[in-house]
């Protein structure tokens, strides 16, 4: 049928920009995972890609899948046992009653979690135990610590290779070493998250004088399967930097560090599978499953092959210039396919066009770095609004692309300078 269709380009183009834009905008309120996979179905109905091209798309992902079923066995099984409400609980006893210590609590672990056990993590793991302590500490707005979850959780995601699941992706087989990455991007991550928290707590000041921060809160019993689930994830986070260190994708240790971790506690309890089996957000996997068919859909118009021939002409040229607009173009577009797929695409060009690494840093920085814009700018993010949706809060694309306009460009400008001019 696609010989049929005048322009399939075209046709592909517009297919891939209404499914994202359903992603985005959720008409209906369907969830995102159904326009996702609408616009693959569509793509591979219209002939417009070949079913077994699109499998292939879809296939890229298996290790995103499986990194994503072993952190939400992680979350729901530590949510069940009531690990985060006994962190919750310390959190806000350490707040000493002060909503910015609170505050700033939040962020300085997130940025913890993202840096050792990646953004995503931070999303799923991170996001129900910020609502437990706001809970427990009597806060009306819990919104401006939920926040801190979605921002820290990009801004803080190439402090190491293992802190964002795109970073392997983009580099491929050409990761740097440790070493060198750490001397590469370790001020341009300093200045980002830096910035991130400024404006972060600029915009939330007056939510956060208008808050009262509970002092005297009891510290819930921890049990054997709160304590197993703690270190699953300790080990799950040492297994992540084994696997980083070894050149191993991540998404099979992680799968089965939560699967284990799941397991042992099930054991344990003698039960209670099909209350994590439903509890589990699965509606994330097709939803990236129809995000990577979009994009192979796109690489099929030729998109990649452009892209690398424009990369490597102007990184000749100016390659402080490339790095520039590399990163600010690649920051902005990964807000409308989502940054995943955006660092297959731009990782595939910068290795096939042979770029210097400072182009090939800035345009890390922008795929991990600019999905902080809006709400399907990251899995991280969209992990970020299930989980907060799973506890009747929600923010709409609008609300979010407002608040990340303060926060995103500084953040990126001052990691690209720091990148770029060092």
């Amino acid at each position: 049928m696609g010989a049929l269709i005048p322009n399939p380009n075209a046709a592909t183009w517009g297919i891939a920009a209404l499914a994202t834009l359903g992603v985005i905008l959720r008409p209906f309120s369907w969830p995102e995972a159904i326009w996702a996979v609408l616009g693959a179905v569509l793509l591979v109905l219209l002939g417009l890609i070949p079913w077994q091209t699109a499998l292939e798309g879809a296939a890229k992902g298996t290790d995103v899948y499986l990194f994503l079923v072993g952190m939400m066995l992680l979350s729901e099984i530590a949510r069940k046992q009531g690990l985060f409400d006994w962190l919750a609980a310390h959190a806000v006893r350490a707040a000493k009653g002060s909503p910015t210590r609170l505050f700033s609590l939040v962020y300085v672990v997130g940025t913890v979690v993202t840096i050792f056990l990646s953004n995503d993590a931070c999303a799923v793991v991170l996001t129900p135990a910020v609502f437990a302590a706001t809970r427990a500490a009597g806060v009306k707005q819990p919104l401006p610590y939920l926040f801190v979850c979605a921002f820290i959780a990009n801004a803080a995601s190439f402090v190491l290779p293992i802190s964002n699941p795109a970073n392997l992706v983009v580099f491929a087989e050409h990761m740097p070493p440790l070493g060198r990455w750490l001397a590469t991007f370790t001020l341009p991550s300093l200045l980002a998250i830096v910035a991130t928290y400024l404006v972060l707590r600029l915009t939330q000041n007056a939510r956060l004088k208008a808050e009262t921060v509970a002092t005297d809160v009891a510290i819930p019993r921890l049990g054997l399967g709160g304590t197993i689930a703690a270190g699953g994830i300790v080990a799950t986070g040492a297994a992540l930097i084994g696997a980083s260190a070894a050149g191993i994708e991540l998404g099979l240790p992680t799968f089965i560090a939560g699967l284990a971790t799941t397991l042992v506690v099930l054991a344990i309890n003698r039960g209670g599978l099909v209350a994590v089996v439903r509890d589990v957000s699965w509606g994330v996997l097709p939803l990236v499953a129809g995000l990577f068919v979009l994009v192979e859909s796109l690489e099929k118009t030729g998109l990649l092959a452009r892209l690398a021939d424009l990369l490597g002409r102007a990184a000749q040229g100016d390659p402080a210039a490339t790095a520039w607009a590399g990163g600010a173009l690649v920051a902005f577009g990964s807000n409308l396919v989502n940054n995943l797929p955006a660092g297959l695409l731009a990782g595939a060009a910068v290795q096939a066009a042979h770029v210097p690494e400072t182009v090939a840093g800035a345009i890390l920085i922008g795929v991990d770095l600019g999905p902080n814009l809006s709400v399907t700018g990251s899995l991280a993010t969209i992990l970020w609004l299930t989980a907060i949706r799973r506890e009747g809060q929600n923010v709409s694309a609008w609300a979010f692309l407002k608040l990340g306009a303060l926060v995103m460009p500084p953040a990126l400008a001052l990691a690209l300078a720091a990148l770029i001019l060092a």
